[in-house]
C-alpha cells in the first residue's frame, strides 16, 4: 500500500476502536451497545490488516484467539442467563439490581451482556474476513480447473 494510507490507518484506527469501545460501554445509555460496538472493532482491525498486508505494526489476533474470544463470548453470554437460572429467576435476567439511572453501573446485567456480544459479533466478523482472505483461488488453479 501506499504511504499516504498507511499513515493515515496508523493515525485513525486508534480513534475508530476507541468509538468501538465507546459504543460497548454506553451501549445502555445512548444508542449503540455490543453488537454495533463489535463490529466497530472488528472493522478497526480489518482496516489494519487491509492498509499493512501481512506486517502490521501492531500484532493482531490470529485465526486460533479470534475463535477462542468469539466461544469466550457465548460462553459468557449462555452463563450470565445460567447464573440468573440458577438464582430463580428467568433466563438473562437482572440479578444485580438496580444501580443510580443514567449512569454506567445503572443497567444491572446489560453491560456484561454487552461485552459478551461485542467478543461474539466482533471476533465473528473478524474471523470471517481472516477465513475468507486465506481461501482465494491463485490464477493457475483457476487454469487448470477449467481442462
Amino acid at each position: 500500500m501506499d504511504f499516504i494510507v498507511k499513515t493515515v490507518t496508523r493515525y485513525t484506527v486508534w480513534l475508530i476502536m476507541l468509538y468501538g469501545m465507546y459504543l460497548v460501554i454506553y451501549g445502555h445509555l445512548n444508542p449503540g451497545g455490543g453488537f454495533v460496538g463489535g463490529l466497530v472493532i472488528a472493522l478497526s482491525f480489518i482496516h489494519v490488516t487491509l492498509a499493512y498486508g501481512k506486517a502490521p505494526p501492531a500484532e493482531l489476533p490470529g485465526k486460533a484467539v479470534s475463535h477462542t474470544l468469539e466461544v469466550a463470548g457465548a460462553f459468557i453470554y449462555v452463563g450470565i442467563g445460567i447464573i440468573g437460572l440458577a438464582l430463580g429467576l428467568p433466563f438473562l435476567s437482572n440479578f444485580f439490581g438496580k444501580g443510580i439511572p443514567f449512569t454506567i453501573l445503572s443497567a444491572g446485567t446489560i453491560p456484561l451482556l454487552n461485552l459478551a456480544i461485542t467478543l461474539k459479533v466482533g471476533m465473528g466478523i473478524y474471523l470471517l474476513y481472516l477465513v475468507l482472505l486465506g481461501t482465494g483461488l491463485s490464477q493457475e488453479q483457476d487454469g487448470k480447473d477449467e481442462r
